[in-house]
């Protein structure tokens, strides 16, 4: 099958002559709860929604604690500074990500460090993880440093990308051998499992994200997920300003941040998690659909990493190299069908091109190939 018969066959499978990559599925109780929160009048912070929200995701997720906030890059920020990364701190993390991954660590005056993924999972490689370490790692007193840059490294920053969980156990006993924090960048995986344990669980903290492209979404929003009491309660408190509980004083004990999210969003996002199942059930039949539809073409969907259960967020196809990717893009694009790249590598990026790294084997080579194609239900 050439590109133009792709097109037509998106297109048949979707229905519309323009398709778009992902969109939100609103046929619940969205306006319902809209509505409600607008008639009482808590639509900042404040309101039944965000708790509910808060202790439906708990439920979902099997998370001990759910802290909401604005957006996910908000999440993953106080995620960071609660797993205690410092301004000159390092973080090991992945160039093949969303920029927010990186931008979160920046944003504390840190440095990520990128190591390699694994070509199945598009995610962070244990093995490359820990060849690094093994290189360039030096366990003392007070930590693990960076024996080339003399650097603390604080925390280590896996995200599971397009919804595929990575190697997580095996990064997660990595992490606890050198003694170094695990945060999950579980942004893209709300629904996705790893022996039959959900993504956002593993580390000791991590940030998910419901932003309007996401399996659900709240317009804007993200949320906070741990295992740790302490964590949990310092989480709430510097995303709401870090403000004391008061009669009438306005009191704040730190350096806080404005990032709880509204009761108007955590009300969408209550209506969108009630139907969650439903949509990662014709999410799943959609990704069926085009195995069977490309099952005698040369094209072919990004297999399911083994030992996981996907959310079937974005579907990825893989085309021979950067020349045949352009022109798959620039093609499907003009006739209505939005395609779109894996993201450009960080380190490509200015402000993280000095950034240590190791030889990015698997991730150049993804960056050269991967598309993602109309995933929307």
């Amino acid at each position: 099958m050439n590109v133009e018969g792709f097109i037509n066959l998106v297109k048949d499978i979707h229905g519309k002559n323009e398709v778009p990559l992902h969109a939100p599925f609103f046929r619940g109780n969205e306006i319902d709860y809209l509505k409600n929160t607008i008639q009482s009048s808590f639509v900042s912070s404040a309101g039944e929604y965000v708790t509910k929200f808060e202790s439906s995701i708990c439920k979902f997720t099997g998370s001990k604690f759910a802290i909401a906030t604005n957006t996910g890059t908000s999440a993953l920020h106080t995620s960071l500074l609660l797993a205690g990364v410092k301004k000159n701190d390092e973080v090991l993390t992945q160039a093949l990500s969303f920029v927010a991954t990186s931008n979160a660590i920046s944003y504390i005056g840190a440095s990520p460090v990128f190591v390699d993924v694994d070509y199945d999972t598009m995610g962070m490689s244990p093995d490359a993880l820990e060849n690094f370490l093994e290189e360039f790692g030096e366990i003392r007193e007070n930590g693990t440093f960076n024996r080339k840059s003399g650097k603390m490294i604080s925390a280590c920053l896996p995200m599971h990308t397009f919804g595929f969980v990575c190697r997580i156990n095996e990064i997660h006993s990595i992490c606890k051998k050198w003694n170094i924090n695990l945060v999950e960048d579980a942004a893209e995986a709300l629904g996705s499992k790893r022996d039959d344990k959900s993504a956002g669980t593993f580390g000791d903290i991590s940030a998910l994200s419901f932003n309007g492209n996401k399996i659900i979404t709240s317009g804007g929003g993200g949320m906070i997920l741990t295992q740790n009491k302490t964590k949990a309660i310092d989480a709430k408190h510097i995303t709401t300003t870090a403000k004391v509980n008061h009669e009438w004083e306005y009191v704040h004990d730190r350096i806080g941040f404005n990032y709880r999210m509204p009761n108007l969003n955590a009300s969408l996002a209550c209506a969108q998690l009630e139907k969650i199942e439903k949509i990662l059930s014709l999410k799943k039949s959609l990704y069926n659909n085009y195995v069977k539809e490309l099952e005698s073409t040369n094209f072919k969907l990004i297999d399911i990493p083994p030992n996981t259960e996907w959310n079937y967020w974005l579907f990825s196809i893989s085309l021979d190299n950067k020349i045949e990717r352009d022109i798959f893009l620039r093609k499907t694009n003009n006739k209505g069908v939005m395609t779109r790249p894996i993201w450009k590598l960080l380190f490509r990026l200015p402000m993280f091109s000095n950034c240590q790294r190791d030889s990015q084997k698997n991730a150049k080579e993804l960056e050269s190939k991967i598309v993602n194609i109309p995933s929307n239900i």
